[in-house]
C-alpha cells in the first residue's frame, strides 16, 4: 500500500519535477548523484575498476558499496519524515548522495575521490538552489522600512517572515508562505518578509539569530500595531529554537489564520467606506487622490 501510495505522488509530482530537471541546479546535481553508478555500470570503465566481489566482477557492486548504499537509504529516509516540500526531499537525497558518493570513490581509488570532492566544492561555491519566483502578496521590508510599516495602521495584523537566502530551509518553505499569502492576504491580514542575513540590525532588533546552531531561521512572527504577539519556533532560555514543523496546517492552527482572515473581512468594508469618504471629500475639493498604501504588492524591492 505505501508502495502504491508513493507511486501515485510521484506521478502527480511528474510535471514538476520534470520542469525542475531543467533547471542547470537540479542537472547537475542529478548528475553528481548518480556519478558513481554510472562509473561502476559503464561499459569500457568498469573493466580497470577494483572490486573485492569473489567472483571478480568489477562491474558490479561488491557487499561493503551495497552496505554503503543501505545505509544512504536508511538516512534519507529518516530525514525525509521532516521534510515538507517536495524541494526538501529532493535537497536531502542529493545531499546524502553525494556524501556517500566521497565515501565510495575514495574507497575505490583515492584519485577519483579527491577528483569528485574537487568537484562537490566547485558545485557549491558555483550553483545555488533557484530562488522561488511564483505568484505572491508579500511585501519585501529592509531595514529603513520595516518599523514604520508595521506601526502605521494599529488595525493591520502582519504576519512577517525573518529568513536569509543562504539558508535551505527558508528556500524550501517560500514556497509555502507564498501560497499562504495568496489565499489569507487582504486589507486587515498583511504579509511581509525582511533579510536579515543581509540586514543583521534587524536580527539584532527582533531578537532572531542569523547562527545555523540556533535554528531559528525561518521565524514567523505576528506583529499587530508594531507589537510581537507571537512567534514560531518558540525560542528557549539557551536561545536555540524549540522544534516546531513549517507547513502550512501548522501554520494555519496556531496562528488562526482562518479567525484573523474573518475579522479583516469586518476591517476591508471600514476601510473601504473611508476610501470612498475620503475620495468624495477630494472630488469636493479639487484635490486628486493619493495611491493607497494597502495594495498587496508581490513584487520585491530590488
Amino acid at each position: 500500500m505505501g508502495l502504491i501510495t508513493g507511486l501515485f505522488t510521484f506521478l502527480y509530482h511528474l510535471p514538476q519535477i520534470y520542469k525542475w530537471l531543467l533547471k542547470p541546479y537540479y542537472i547537475m546535481s542529478f548528475l553528481m548523484t548518480v556519478a558513481f553508478l554510472v562509473v561502476r555500470k559503464a561499459p569500457g570503465l568498469c573493466e580497470h575498476l577494483a572490486s573485492q566481489r569473489e567472483d571478480g566482477n568489477s562491474c558490479d557492486f561488491d557487499w561493503r558499496e551495497l552496505e554503503i548504499l543501505m545505509f544512504l537509504s536508511a538516512i534519507v529516509m529518516m530525514k525525509n519524515r521532516r521534510a515538507i516540500t517536495l524541494e526538501q526531499h529532493m535537497g536531502n537525497l542529493f545531499l546524502f548522495s553525494k556524501v556517500a558518493n566521497v565515501i565510495l570513490f575514495f574507497r575505490l581509488d583515492i584519485r577519483l575521490g579527491i577528483l569528485y570532492l574537487t568537484l562537490c566544492v566547485a558545485f557549491v561555491m558555483t550553483c545555488k538552489p533557484p530562488l522561488y519566483m511564483g505568484p505572491e502578496y508579500i511585501k519585501y521590508f529592509s531595514d529603513k522600512t520595516i518599523d514604520e510599516e508595521l506601526q502605521r495602521d494599529s488595525r493591520i495584523t502582519w504576519i512577517v517572515e525573518f529568513y536569509a537566502n543562504w539558508s535551505s530551509d527558508c528556500q524550501s518553505f517560500a514556497p509555502v508562505f507564498a501560497n499562504l499569502s495568496i489565499k489569507y492576504n487582504c486589507a486587515g491580514l498583511r504579509f511581509g518578509k525582511v533579510d536579515i542575513g543581509r540586514y543583521g540590525e534587524v536580527s539584532e532588533r527582533y531578537k532572531v539569530s542569523t547562527s545555523p546552531l540556533a535554528k531559528q531561521l525561518p521565524s514567523l512572527v505576528l506583529f499587530q500595531g508594531g507589537r510581537e504577539l507571537m512567534r514560531r519556533p518558540m525560542v528557549d532560555s539557551k536561545g536555540r529554537a524549540v522544534s516546531w514543523t513549517f507547513n502550512e496546517e501548522n501554520i494555519i492552527r496556531e496562528f488562526n489564520l482562518n479567525e484573523l482572515f474573518q475579522k479583516s473581512k469586518k476591517l476591508k468594508k471600514s476601510l473601504k467606506g473611508e476610501e470612498e469618504f475620503e475620495s468624495q471629500q477630494q472630488e469636493e475639493g479639487g484635490i486628486e487622490p493619493q495611491p493607497d498604501s494597502l495594495t498587496p504588492e508581490s513584487k520585491k524591492d530590488q
